[in-house]
């Protein structure tokens, strides 16, 4: 059971760190640091936002607006760290 708990929250930190790096990449774009036509950007940026972009769209619908500020990463970290930390306890306990 402990290698699968690790197996997962492995998972969930590099998913974690992919997030940000899609975050960080989407922030340059959006202020022209990084041109979006170049075709390395494009494969990152689509490859991000097909793994991202599923997990994000439900926690959008439910956040209200904010005014452009977009919440929505931070609340995903915090879940999947909270899923982590549960499945840790619940494992403890058997």
């Amino acid at each position: 059971m402990n290698s699968v708990l690790w197996l997962i929250s492995a998972v969930v930190h590099y998913l974690t760190i992919a997030l940000f790096v899609y975050i960080v990449i989407d922030l340059l774009v959006k202020f022209g640091v990084l041109n979006a036509y170049n075709q390395v950007v494009q494969v990152v940026m689509n490859f991000l936002s097909r793994v991202f972009e599923p997990m994000l769209r439900p926690i959008r619908s439910i956040l209200p607006d904010l005014g452009g500020i977009d919440i929505s990463p931070v609340i995903l970290v915090l879940l999947l760290q909270f899923a982590v930390r549960l499945l840790n306890e619940v494992a403890r306990g058997l």
